[in-house]
């Protein structure tokens, strides 16, 4: 993924005096944002959308699910994943919609690498063991998708109001 994405105002969702916040700021926001909302699509086709906490790192956000849970089970049949954080008020803040294809981390190394993440992002409630390609925690155990994104919408709230997409080659 590049680090300079394609950034395009939409000034038909914008505020004349609208401008877009640099890629930098808005991997910032990524970064620091504690929940996301993560949509799949059922098997048939419905959509399927719930809270999660997810971590940014190597250009890429992860988050983690049981491998007999709804999503995790969606992601097996069509990996395109829509992520969302933001706030949820109308006039102020700024909203982050990221799209990407949800790939499976698997390495034992780089799990350990997203466990020490999760865990100084959230606090030792999220202490992850890795084994088997997994994050294990108590009795239970998790899949790692990894979503470097394909496409970023960024909507600025209130005064003024703007829609950026970022594209990344």
């Amino acid at each position: 993924m590049t680090d300079t994405p394609q950034t395009r105002l939409d000034p038909r969702y914008s505020d004349p005096e609208a401008g877009s916040p640099p890629w930098p700021e808005v991997r910032r926001l990524i970064n620091e944002a504690e929940l996301f909302w993560i949509s799949t699509v059922r098997p048939d086709g419905r959509p399927h959308v719930t809270p999660l906490p997810a971590v940014w790192s190597a250009d890429a956000l992860h988050f983690c699910t049981g491998p007999d849970e709804r999503k995790a089970r969606n992601l097996a049949e069509n990996p395109h994943v829509v992520l969302t954080t933001g706030t949820n008020t109308w006039n102020k803040g700024y909203d982050v919609v990221v799209e990407g294809e949800a790939v499976r981390v698997a390495d034992d190394a780089r799990l350990r690498e997203l466990a020490a993440a999760w865990e100084e992002k959230y606090g030792s409630f999220w202490h992850f063991e890795v084994g088997d390609g997994h994050f294990h925690h108590g009795p239970g155990r998790a899949v790692v998708f990894s979503v470097a994104p394909r496409t970023v919408f960024g909507f600025g709230k209130g005064e003024p109001f703007s829609q950026t997409r970022w594209r990344f080659a």
